[in-house]
């Protein structure tokens, strides 16, 4: 009589390794450490009063009543719901089973309801959620457009240190363009040249002569800086009024859309270029997941070697790919002059471009999700404004650095584990 050893066959064992899961304890820490950061300033800083938040304006088509809630029983409703995502999110941690998206995204709302509730307890002031959006909105386009250039570029294998000089020098040539020609267009069309222009000196020292990427990208970033520092002084403030007052573009609203409550003045009453944010990110996400360039972008930023194996041109789709990038970064820049200001100040990206930079690494290297991040950053740029509208007792300086301090906290914690492409700056030596 003999026995058999039953044996697990190769397509179980493959199947398993298919389906192995690294899951990261990061973001439940994180989700952790900020609950109790929210329940600790409640706890040593309560407010008494209510709460009002404006769901519309005078004038709309369907207004929404506004809403009064009690501020310290809503920030604490918010935040017990924060403390319970946090424990799913543990759980799935014990569990080796990743974060959903959802999760962090219905914390950071919960999060910042919370914020707001307890910073306008007691004001005279409401909030207003249409403008709290609008302007989050409009406040994320540099940021958005950078993101998508830096996507495409380290898609490539190129990293893209030198956001910030493409959109300070696309900012600067929409404010000369617009203000010679008295054409918003026009200046749009500058600032996309401007920005590949430093994306061809950025490919000519990355792609053809193998200099280091992340000095390349920051010597740039100097460069920029100071020549328009300098032509600022020298140049725009003695020819202000002829050089330096830009035409910008009106906001323009789009029928039936924009009458929608709350988010329809937010989203479809804003001016050109927004509109042209919203067309870009699907874009370049088809653009990347659905082409035979994008698939030929993508094998060049993983294995360049074996795209030039079976025929790719790995120099030409870099230069392509950061060209292109180059000119996207560029239409950013040239939010600042034509639509957020009607001239240009010197360094007045205000390091935008590194945002933008880590909406890239948060986005995990895909143009939606590096669009979300950026809108995040949007919002945590413009409760600045709308904090001070309510008189809320926080310090001018926090909220100054607020944009970077959730930059750093989205980076570390948020984003999980990610991985970049294999061969993001590493330059390509052909053999």
């Amino acid at each position: 009589m003999s026995t058999a050893t039953a044996t697990p066959s190769s397509a179980s064992v493959s199947a398993d390794l298919r389906h192995v899961t690294v899951v990261s304890r990061k973001s439940a820490l994180v989700l952790t450490v900020v609950t109790a950061l929210m329940a600790l300033l409640l706890l040593l800083s309560p407010r008494e009063g209510d709460v009002q938040f404006r769901l519309g304006a005078e004038g709309d088509a369907l207004r929404l009543p506004d809403v009064a809630l009690p501020g310290m029983a809503t920030a604490w409703t918010c935040v017990a719901l924060a403390a319970l995502l946090a424990g799913v999110a543990w759980l799935r941690v014990r569990a080796e089973r990743r974060l959903p998206v959802l999760v962090p995204i219905l914390f950071a709302v919960l999060l910042l309801v919370a914020f707001l509730s307890w910073a306008g307890a007691g004001s005279p002031q409401d909030f207003p959620v249409v403008r709290l959006i609008g302007g989050a909105v409009l406040l994320s386009v540099p940021i958005l457009f950078g993101a998508l250039g830096g996507v495409i570029g380290e898609r490539a294998g190129v990293v893209n240190i030198a956001i910030e000089a493409q959109l300070l020098l696309g900012a600067f040539a929409a404010a000369i363009t617009a203000s010679l020609t008295d054409s918003p267009v026009a200046g749009l069309v500058a600032a996309v040249l401007a920005g590949m222009a430093v994306a061809l000196v950025l490919g000519l020292f990355t792609i053809t002569y193998k200099v280091d990427q992340v000095i390349v990208g920051v010597v740039l970033n100097v460069l920029v800086i100071g020549l328009t520092s300098f032509f600022y002084s020298e140049v725009l403030v003695p020819s202000a009024e002829r050089l330096n007052d830009t035409e910008r573009f009106s906001r323009v609203a789009i029928p039936v859309l924009s009458e929608i409550p709350i988010v329809g003045p937010a989203l479809f009453q804003q001016s050109v270029l927004v509109y042209l944010a919203y067309v870009t990110v699907p874009a370049v996400w088809f653009a990347l997941y659905r082409t035979r360039w994008g698939l030929r972008l993508r094998a060049v930023g993983e294995h360049p070697k074996a795209a030039d194996t079976v025929g790719i041109k790995v120099q030409r789709t870099r230069y392509r790919a950061v060209l292109i990038a180059g000119g996207i970064v560029g239409v950013g820049g040239a939010f600042y002059t034509v639509v957020a200001v009607s001239s240009f100040g010197k360094e007045m990206t205000a390091g935008a471009g590194f945002i933008a930079l880590a909406a890239v690494i948060f986005g995990k290297w895909d143009p939606l999700r590096a669009a979300l991040a950026a809108l995040l950053f949007g919002f945590a740029s413009n409760l600045d404004d709308m904090l001070s509208l309510v008189g809320a007792p926080v310090p001018s300086q926090f909220m100054l650095m607020l944009p970077y301090v959730v930059t750093l906290f989205a980076v570390a914690g948020l984003v999980g584990r990610s991985r970049a492409p294999a061969a993001d700056g590493v330059p390509y030596i052909k053999e």
